[in-house]
């Protein structure tokens, strides 16, 4: 055994019980402020996992301003901080304004203590969708950031007051992209881009989410090379406007059972390496 695999080897026996045990521990990934070093290395899946190598996007670029940066949360793989520039660029050339940035993952990956369950790996991005002019301000004064729902109260349908068809467009730009899995967004906006687009391609990408009725999750691919991620099923064929859509108005939608009581899911062993790694 060679190279970075006998390192985490050698570094998982130097943990202490304790130590090991923190790897399920939220907590403990928000407290790791810097990313480990090396190269960008993921491990496990955006809802149970880490990397390793994590890069920062910066706070604000041509097309982006980066919002709640005091979160620590504008990491991931470097394929991510490369989707935001090219997505926001491409948007910008198509008259759009400056986007918003929101949470993509902590400088370690891992369980977040709020917010998500998932954006542990550096594939994940949430862009909200704000379309209006963004003067340029500091960092600080985009922390409270306040954007409408696209969604009215009783989820019968977008809010025309405030949805164009410029959300839309932005979705499918978003859902486009080389690289992206899938692109989450509230059932109504996705019954609302049924209407609208059905049959399009790009509506397999679109996958219906509770919440994220004023923002859309982008997640990405496992990038080339990372043996150690692990993807989701990819979405189901054809565009998702079927009886899968409906099944969001059920009362067994709105109102989830909780899940039985269990053994929790296990964080990757491996990650006790990226969390311990000075």
């Amino acid at each position: 055994m060679r190279g970075w695999r006998w390192g985490v080897v050698m570094l998982l026996a130097a943990l202490t019980p304790a130590a090991a045990e923190r790897i399920d521990q939220p907590a403990a990934w928000a407290a790791a402020k810097v990313p480990a070093p090396g190269p960008a290395r993921i491990v496990g899946g955006t809802g149970l996992g880490c990397i390793a190598g994590a890069v920062a996007l910066p706070v604000e670029g041509p097309g982006w301003q980066a919002v709640r940066v005091s979160r620590n949360r504008h990491w991931g793989h470097p394929a991510l901080v490369r989707f935001v520039e090219r997505f926001t660029a491409e948007a910008q050339g198509q008259g759009f304004p400056v986007l918003w940035i929101g949470d993509m993952g902590q400088p370690r990956g891992g369980p977040l203590p709020y917010g998500h369950a998932s954006h542990q790996t550096g594939l994940d991005v949430d862009v909200w969708l704000e379309l209006s002019p963004k003067p340029a301000v500091p960092a600080a004064a985009r922390e409270d950031i306040s954007v409408p729902s696209l969604v009215l109260p009783d989820e019968s349908g977008v809010d025309l007051r405030v949805w164009r068809p410029r959300h839309a467009a932005l979705i499918r730009l978003a859902a486009e992209q080389p690289g992206v899995d899938r692109v989450l967004v509230n059932h109504v906006i996705k019954r609302e881009l049924c209407r609208t687009d059905a049959g399009a391609a790009w509506l397999q990408r679109v996958r219906p989410w509770r919440g994220h009725d004023s923002h859309m999750h982008v997640r990405l691919r496992c990038p080339a090379g990372q043996a150690e991620c692990r993807e989701q099923a990819p979405p189901p064929a054809g565009d998702g406007c079927d009886a899968s859509l409906a099944w969001w108005l059920t009362p067994e939608a709105r109102r989830p059972v909780p899940r039985p009581p269990g053994p929790a899911p296990q964080m990757p062993q491996a990650c006790a390496g990226v969390l311990g790694t000075p």
